[in-house]
């Protein structure tokens, strides 16, 4: 018995139902994404915790769960709720890109815009199948090879890494600045009704959608600049993004080809009138004139709802032969050996162009718990969760730091902000284990909560005596020992006789550092009052996460 989708009933409720589908999975992927912020919870132990982060989308993702099983050999905790999109693909087909994804439906919406690119013939011409769909399987194949040697740089183009990286660390803090600018104005109003709005509207945005800290990101009006691009190119072309390069849809692409649903064209009726291809999201050919490639369809119904004829009908178990359909991606073996060893090419390419050992940059700070440097780049999918619920915004996309196989990886820059010593929000929502889930008595940073006698060190600091003022200028300044964190005080005082400019014999508490007790949070260069070059520093030597990169001696 064959069970039919897109009866004279159910035609026009089909896309109804997957616009109402797309509208919840986007508003909830919103609503996560905007509280993956610090959230304190007071539970009598200082401890953080985020209570639902926008890592339960990366838990359904079949891509990030793949190239973390190729890259790790394993799957870091919540990775195997994949299945619940990957199994039900092998049914429905693509009802994942047309039905969930949220940059899908971004995608969607921005494509459904009046544009002059596609009107008329236009769009019906730019809505059927190209040759370009198939570079998205190219892209696949070669971060599939990039992880199983190590590597996942997949993750620039995965599309929840590219969301949450675009949003989280570009729009939500562009956004955070924009209503407090017009929203402080009103707050500081000499008109009581003025005030009383501003404070009103302030006061209910804090709760819903506004970080209580503005944040910023070096990189991010190029993140921003990117993301905004690729939509605006889907008003020139649907689902730009779908259809050429993002990697998850290929891979459901490739597991669709088994689906027992797929597209029933009734070639006695069809009268070539075109109305299925005006809507139509994937560039599948749903025309009657036409083979339907299966793999390219994002199952939105629209030509199902669109067709006046009811000659498209979506069936279980049809006649694919009869049907005259293409189930399996319309790549050449040239192009799938092309993407095989570009894969197996770009990861040593990269890390040949990477610092390693001494010619490592000195400054490349990763966050607590992050596996040593090899490891964390074959987990790390660089999606910026752990620099958005930064709570002193200290975690940044890198640029050079790191060489081109660690761009947009998070590294710690103390100059903007320091690690604070109760966090562990970062290992807390990162997806795939890149940083280990730590808890504060792990760190050992805090007092009185299990203080370990091992601690995670994330470097060392060090001093510029040359700009240090009790050193070089015979200025008072105990600055970076007063806002060290740790105890005993990793940064102490001894007391110098020294001669200022006029001759005089003054007393000074100079600063040093006892290597043994830093940890590297930064909050002494975070706090230095020489703003544009501090005086103390803190470099990656004596992470404990690099047995390499240990200076201490054996002072007995």
């Amino acid at each position: 018995m064959r069970c039919v989708l897109g009866g004279s009933v159910a035609k026009s409720r089909l896309p109804l139902l997957r616009r109402i589908s797309q509208i919840f999975f986007l508003v909830a992927f919103v609503a996560l994404l905007v509280f993956t912020s610090l959230r304190p919870t007071s539970g009598g132990t200082g401890d953080i915790h985020m209570r639902a982060p926008v890592r339960l989308f990366f838990e359904w993702d079949p891509l990030v769960a793949l190239a973390n099983a190729l890259s790790s050999h394993g799957l870091y905790r919540g990775l195997l709720w994949s299945l619940l999109i990957l199994l039900p693909t092998l049914f429905l087909g693509r009802f994942f890109c047309g039905w969930i994804c949220p940059m899908g439906t971004l995608q969607h919406f921005v494509g459904n815009m009046p544009s002059e690119a596609k009107r008329g013939k236009k769009r019906i011409e730019s809505n059927r199948y190209k040759r370009w769909q198939t570079i998205k399987y190219v892209v696949l194949a070669a971060g599939l090879v990039a992880a199983f040697f190590g590597s996942m740089a997949i993750g620039w183009l995965d599309p929840f890494s590219l969301l949450v990286r675009s949003v989280g660390l570009a729009i939500l803090p562009a956004f955070n600045y924009a209503v407090r600018a017009v929203l402080l104005p009103l707050e500081h109003s000499h008109v009581a009704a003025i005030k009383a709005t501003g404070e009103t509207l302030h006061s209910i945005l804090q709760a819903t959608v506004l970080d209580f800290r503005q944040t910023h990101f070096a990189q991010g009006l190029v993140l921003g600049a990117l993301f905004i691009a690729i939509l605006a190119l889907s008003l020139r072309v649907t689902r730009i993004w779908c259809r050429s390069l993002c990697p998850l849809g290929a891979l459901l692409g490739v597991v669709s080809r088994w689906s027992v649903l797929g597209l029933h064209k009734d070639l006695s009726k069809c009268t070539n009138c075109n109305r299925c291809l005006l809507h139509c999201q994937g560039g599948d050919d749903p025309i009657g004139s036409a083979p339907w490639h299966k793999s390219e369809c994002l199952m939105c119904m629209n030509c199902v709802g669109a067709c006046p004829e009811e000659s498209l009908t979506f069936k279980f178990f049809r006649d694919a032969k009869a049907e005259r359909e293409i189930s399996t991606p319309d790549i050449g073996r040239r192009k799938a050996l092309t993407g095989l060893a570009a894969g197996a090419a770009v990861v040593p390419l990269m890390r040949a162009n990477t610092g390693l050992g001494k010619d490592r940059h000195d400054r490349l700070l990763r966050p607590p718990g992050a596996l040593d440097e090899p490891d964390f780049l074959s987990r790390c999918i660089r999606c910026g969760e752990c620099m958005k619920v930064c709570p002193n915004n200290s975690l940044q996309p890198t640029l050079e730091e790191a060489g081109l196989q660690g761009l947009w990886t998070p590294t710690l820059v103390p100059r903007i902000g320091y690690c604070e010593p109760s966090c562990v929000l970062c290992s807390e929502v990162c997806p795939t284990g890149a940083i280990w889930q730590i808890t504060p008595k792990e760190k050992g940073w805090v007092v009185g909560v299990g203080q370990n006698k091992n601690p995670v060190r994330l470097g060392t600091a060090f001093y510029d005596r040359g700009r240090c003022l009790p050193w070089a200028e015979a200025i008072d300044c105990i600055v970076c020992e007063e806002w060290c964190p740790v105890s005993p005080k990793a940064i102490y005082v001894e007391e110098a006789q020294v001669v200022d400019s006029s001759g005089k014999v003054k007393t000074l508490k100079q600063p040093r550092v006892d290597p043994s007790r830093c940890v590297g949070c930064g909050a002494c260069e975070y706090a230095c009052p020489l703003q544009e070059h501090p005086a103390v520093y803190v470099t990656s030597i004596g992470e404990s996460r690099s047995p390499s990169a240990q200076i201490l001696l054996n002072r007995n």
